[in-house]
C-alpha cells in the first residue's frame, strides 16, 4: 500500500513568496511492518552483505556484558502489539504478563570482556533506485546501510551513540552473507528495530526557521504569534480549551516528521549548528532522518490519508526504534566527497 501525505494546512509561498528560492524536496520512508528481504530497501531486516566482507563491530571499550537478548524483545513486542491491535483491545492475559516479566529480564554473558569486539545491530538498508532523494554513495555506491552499537556508552560523556554506515554498489555482491551476526545481549531495546517495508514518498519541505533570513524568519515568528492570538480568542470566546491548534511552520508547513532522506535537518532541541566535513570544511548534505515516531500531537497534519481514522495502534511508531529521548537522528554527508567521514546530530 502506498502512503500519501495530505496537502499542507495552507500555501506557506502563497504567504512568505521568499520561500520559493528556499524550497527542497526530501522522501518519506513510510516504514510500516512487513517482511523486507536482502534485496528491499527496508528498516529493521536481512542486509545484503558481502559474504567475505567483516561485518561491522563496535570495540569502543564499555560494559557489554549485561542486557536484553534481541529475541526476547521482538517476542515482548509481538505479545504487547497483540493485545493492543484493533477495534476492541483484548489486554494481556495473566500468562503473557508472566511472560513479558521474563522476556524483561537481563542477562549476563560470561567472559565477555569490556574490551571485546561486539557485532554492531543492522537498523536499516536504502537502495538508491527506491529512494528519489538519497544521494549517491562512495564510487558510484547505490546501497547504503546503516548500523549502531546496542548500547549508549560511547563519547566524550560516556553515554552517546556509536553509529556506522556502509556504502556498497549492490551488483557486485554475488555472494552474500547468509546469516547476519548478532549481539548476545544489547543495553537498550530502543536499537533493536521492527522489519519494516518502505513506502517511499517525495514531498516539498522548507528549511529550519532558524536558518532562515534573518527578516524572513522575524515575519513568520510575527505571523504565528498571530494565529496563536487569534486561535486563543477563538477559544475563550467558545469556552472550548481543547479547540483546533492554528498551523505552524516547524510542525505543518517545512519539514516532515519520520524517516525520510534528503531534505533539510530540523534544530527543535538545539539551536543550529554548522555541520562541515571534517576532511575538506564543506558544509554537510542531510543524508538521513531516522525518527523515533512518525509524527506526533505537534505534527498530526502529516499522518498519511491512508492510515484512517482514528490511527491504528502502533502506527506511529511501526519500527520500534528510539533515538535518545524519543528525539531523532540527523545524518549528514559531505556532498564534495561522499566518501568522507560522515557526521551527525539528535534532536
Amino acid at each position: 500500500m502506498t502512503r500519501t501525505t495530505p496537502p499542507r494546512p495552507l500555501d506557506v509561498e502563497a504567504l512568505f513568496p521568499e520561500l520559493a528560492a528556499h524550497r527542497g524536496t526530501t522522501t518519506r520512508l513510510h516504514p510500516r511492518p512487513g517482511s523486507p528481504t536482502a534485496a528491499d530497501s527496508h528498516v529493521g531486516g536481512p542486509l545484503l552483505w558481502p559474504a567475505g566482507e567483516p561485518w561491522p563491530v563496535c570495540t569502543e571499550p564499555h560494559h557489554r556484558g549485561r542486557g536484553r537478548r534481541v529475541e526476547d524483545i521482538h517476542r515482548a513486542r509481538r505479545i504487547l502489539t497483540g493485545a493492543r491491535a484493533g477495534e476492541a483491545p483484548r489486554g494481556l492475559t495473566d500468562e503473557e504478563r508472566e511472560l513479558l516479566d521474563e522476556l524483561d529480564k537481563e542477562h549476563r554473558v560470561p567472559g565477555l570482556a569490556d574490551t571485546d569486539a561486539i557485532p554492531m545491530i543492522g537498523v536499516a538498508q536504502l537502495y538508491r533506485r527506491d529512494v528519489p532523494d538519497l544521494r549517491a554513495g562512495p564510487d558510484g555506491g547505490d546501497l547504503l546501510q546503516v548500523f549502531w552499537c546496542p548500547f549508549d556508552r560511547h563519547g566524550r560523556t560516556g553515554h552517546g551513540m556509536s553509529v556506522e554506515l556502509r556504502w556498497h554498489r549492490s551488483w557486485e555482491i554475488t555472494e552474500p552473507l547468509a546469516t547476519a551476526p548478532l549481539p548476545a545481549v544489547v543495553g537498550y531495546p530502543g536499537y533493536v528495530a521492527e522489519p519494516c517495508v518502505l513506502h517511499p514518498e517525495q514531498v516539498t519541505t522548507y528549511p529550519f526557521a532558524g536558518l532562515l533570513p534573518e527578516d524572513l524568519c522575524a515575519r513568520i515568528d510575527a505571523w504565528e504569534e498571530e494565529l496563536e492570538e487569534e486561535a486563543e480568542a477563538a477559544r475563550e470566546e467558545s469556552g472550548d480549551d481543547e479547540g483546533p491548534e492554528p498551523p505552524a511552520y516547524q510542525y505543518d508547513l517545512s519539514i516532515p516528521p519520520g524517516w525520510r532522506a534528503g531534505g533539510f535537518a530540523s534544530w527543535h532541541l538545539t539551536d543550529p549548528s554548522r555541520m562541515d566535513c571534517r576532511s575538506c570544511a564543506t558544509p554537510m548534505e542531510l543524508l538521513l532522518t531516522i525518527d523515533s515516531s512518525e509524527w506526533d500531537g505537534g505534527s498530526s497534519s502529516w499522518v498519511p490519508r491512508e492510515e484512517g481514522r482514528p490511527v491504528a495502534f502502533g502506527t506511529a511508531t511501526p519500527t520500534e526504534v528510539v533515538v535518545g529521548r524519543a528525539g531523532e537522528l540527523n545524518i549528514f554527508s559531505c556532498p564534495a566527497d561522499p566518501g568522507h567521514p560522515h557526521r551527525w546530530s539528535i534532536q
